[in-house]
């Protein structure tokens, strides 16, 4: 069964899922440590990816694909025709720069989906993301959230943007689908409702 929870017409619903994730070759990924403790999260801008891993990436040659923005960038010529044609998205992990996307791909409404990869659920970069994306960059397509994705999280993603989950394999996308009822009226403004509470409601009505 499907782990992809998907909003459509602002109803929530498992969905299946007609993309395709192209994942990076595995690399050595050395431990890192700061005053002795095992450092959680990548820098933001800090350069993971290398030339081999971007070179060695398999493409499957048909269907729609969510390619890894170093992918996308560095072998843009070569995707160009399936861009054209709507069948390629883009993900970036949370420490990726969202303006090494902007300087390839300055109209991000020519991609059908971005999705964004969040390695640990503390991280809170994720909600930054969906909110300069929608916001900042006025992207209207899938916004999708993916991998350590968890029930309590998707009300804020939703309000930070965010239009699709692939919740966590171990999971139930059913259960997960009640939290994004977990609050009925939000106070702060956001993507989904700028305005904050009081601004909506005239109380001296």
């Amino acid at each position: 069964m499907s782990n992809l929870v998907k909003i459509e017409n602002g109803i929530a619903a498992v969905a299946a899922d007609d993309w395709t994730l192209v994942q990076l070759p595995a690399t050595q990924v050395e431990e890192r440590k700061q005053a002795g403790k095992v450092v959680l999260f990548k820098l933001t801008g800090e350069s993971t990816v290398t030339e081999e891993q971007i070179a060695d990436t398999v493409i499957p040659a048909t269907g729609k694909i969510i390619v890894p923005l170093s992918v996308f960038v560095e072998r843009n010529n070569e995707l160009a025709s399936r861009i054209a044609q709507g069948e390629v998205g883009v993900w970036l992990a949370t420490h990726e720069l969202l303006e090494y996307l902007i300087q390839q791909q300055a109209d991000l409404n020519v991609l059908p989906i971005i999705a964004v990869f969040v390695e640990r659920f503390a991280d809170g970069r994720i909600f930054s993301l969906g909110t300069l994306l929608r916001t900042r960059y006025g992207y209207k397509n899938e916004l999708r959230a993916f991998g350590d994705v968890l029930r309590d999280q998707l009300f804020f993603l939703k309000r930070s943007g965010y239009t699709s989950f692939m919740i966590r394999k171990d999971r139930s996308a059913t259960d997960a689908i009640a939290s994004l009822n977990d609050f009925s009226k939000p106070y702060q403004g956001a993507v989904d409702e700028p305005k904050p509470v009081f601004r909506r409601y005239n109380r001296g009505a």
